[in-house]
């Protein structure tokens, strides 16, 4: 025991010894500062391991929608990326990134609207731009994707040629239509792109048109929020599909709301022109909510909406995700007997709401920036399939 008291008693001395040789302290100003430097260094290796791990994330905004790029980095809680985008005197598109994007993950919003050929040109450029920067991974994303109704070949391909055979002495119709949504995804995916995030494709089959992974979003949700929050009778209303189209998509949101559905069979001379139209149900004493994913001249919907209220339907509501309203469309709206026509901002609707009072807007920019924030994480982005992040 003595043997081990003297250990302790000569160890303790040593200690101290050489605690007054080192002239360290225990206590004081001198450790905690080498403590918060100690610290602060291995935060920074921390954060040097998460960074090489999950780069930095960066947002553009091409020309096309940039009221949605702000909203989605203000939900990011983040600044747009810097870009420069100009036009030659040849009409050439020109495009600048105004800051590195070395080993970042970027993410370019653009969506096909307006111009869509100068856009999409544009779009292609910036994420070629970003590419040959050393972007590590370029994230395209569309809400309203471009060529999309060019998705297969049609019977008689919209434009159709009359070809006269010798044999038979009749006329025959020959569809020369082109896949343009193929083309560009081709384009798309040659630019560069590693990722794309959109919103309810025209056509489901265009996610296979890619050799690269593709989100496609639905806006869905916001609809259901959006016909709860603001049709008082919603619990007697029926949703129509103005196509047959259509028809899975109104089926889903009827079982959501636990309603009736119903469809319009339509026919087509040649593009956007339809010839005759069928209802299938009962829609008599009922608020009739139109569903479609996208309304261009809106001789469709219009159309609907007169042969629902000769049904006996008591109010019209119209529901698309992505607004194009070109021609005449804003006209016809305002002439027909729509309580509202609610679209979502994929494509800026500013302009349309000045012009057409009967028009309303959904905001998504909530779904797009989730999705950016899920997918830089690494998170499953399927939670947005059937939820709106609040």
């Amino acid at each position: 025991m003595d043997n081990n008291a003297g250990d302790s008693i000569n160890g303790d001395q040593s200690t101290s010894e050489g605690n007054k040789i080192l002239n360290f302290p225990s206590t004081g100003p001198v450790v905690s500062a080498i403590r918060a430097k100690a610290l602060a260094r291995n935060q920074l290796e921390k954060a040097t391991v998460i960074q090489s791990r999950m780069p930095n994330i960066k947002v553009f905004s091409g020309t096309s929608h940039p009221d949605l790029a702000q909203r989605i980095v203000d939900r990011l809680g983040i600044d747009l990326g810097r870009v420069v985008t100009k036009k030659f005197s040849n009409l050439e598109t020109c495009v600048e990134i105004g800051e590195s994007v070395r080993g970042e993950d970027v993410y370019i919003v653009q969506s096909g609207s307006g111009e869509i050929n100068d856009n999409l040109m544009e779009l292609l450029i910036m994420i070629n731009a970003c590419k040959i920067a050393s972007a590590l991974r370029v994230t395209a994303v569309i809400p309203c994707f471009p060529y999309a109704r060019q998705d297969k070949k049609d019977k008689t391909g919209g434009e159709t040629q009359k070809v006269k055979t010798l044999k038979y002495n009749e006329w025959k119709f020959r569809s020369r239509a082109p896949i343009s949504a193929k083309l560009v995804a081709n384009m798309l995916s040659v630019a560069g792109a590693d990722h794309i995030i959109t919103m309810d494709l025209h056509a489901s089959q265009i996610q296979g048109f890619f050799d690269i992974p593709v989100d496609n979003l639905y806006a869905e949700p916001a609809v259901l929020k959006w016909i709860k929050e603001n049709i008082p009778e919603w619990r007697n209303s029926i949703i129509v599909s103005p196509d047959a189209g259509g028809a899975k998509r109104v089926t889903s949101i009827a079982d959501r709301l636990n309603v009736e559905f119903a469809l319009i069979h339509k026919e087509r001379k040649k593009a956007n022109e339809v010839s005759s139209m069928v209802l299938v149900g009962d829609v008599k004493d009922r608020v009739a909510i139109l569903v479609d994913d996208m309304a261009d001249t809106c001789g469709t919907i219009c159309h609907a909406a007169e042969k629902l209220m000769d049904a006996g339907a008591t109010k019209v509501y119209a529901i698309l995700t992505h607004g194009i309203f070109s021609g005449p469309a804003i006209s016809r709206i305002n002439n027909a007997c729509f309580e509202a026509v609610v679209v979502t901002n994929t494509i800026p609707q500013d302009g349309h709401m000045r012009d057409c009072p009967k028009i309303q807007m959904i905001d998504v920019s909530m779904m797009f920036a989730e999705a950016v924030r899920r997918t830089h994480n690494g998170e499953s982005v399927s939670y947005l399939f059937s939820n709106v992040p609040y």
